[in-house]
């Protein structure tokens, strides 16, 4: 593979991961909607219809990759790459989590998740920062 074709392929994917994450935000229930149309057309099983199941393996996904984040700083702490990866997943998920909370229902756990995982973000900013600063 030519290093061409690796960016352009990384852009696409880019692009449709944005795409699909604005997706399930603005139309969560939509896309579920729309797959078990899908489904019962395949004759397949349709999901539930409040697709906790579904969003369950998306967050257990983003666990392991922050935690995979996580042990990537702890093998290679020069690498400077890792933190800030992980440093933008938490601000993403606080501030996520803050305009459902402030736009949509007044839920403890959307507003304790903001705090949490913007205290980790700013850590790992912290970390972030020391990193480029010593392996520069």
């Amino acid at each position: 593979m030519t290093l061409a074709i690796y960016r352009y392929v990384s852009i696409i994917m880019a692009i449709i991961f944005g795409v699909v994450g604005i997706l399930f935000l603005f139309m969560s229930s939509d896309v579920l909607v729309f797959f078990n149309r899908m489904s019962g057309l395949l004759g397949m099983e349709q999901g539930e219809s409040a697709g906790e199941h579904f969003y369950v393996i998306l967050a257990v996904a983003y666990m392991y990759v922050v935690a995979l984040l996580a042990f990537l700083m702890y093998h290679d702490p020069r690498n400077a790459s890792f933190p800030f990866i992980l440093f933008n997943a938490k601000v993403a998920s606080s501030i996520v989590s803050a305009a459902t909370f402030l736009f949509g229902r007044h839920l403890l756990i959307y507003i304790t998740n903001c705090i949490v995982d913007g205290l980790i973000g700013l850590m790992v900013f912290a970390m972030y920062r020391c990193v480029r600063r010593v392996c520069q």
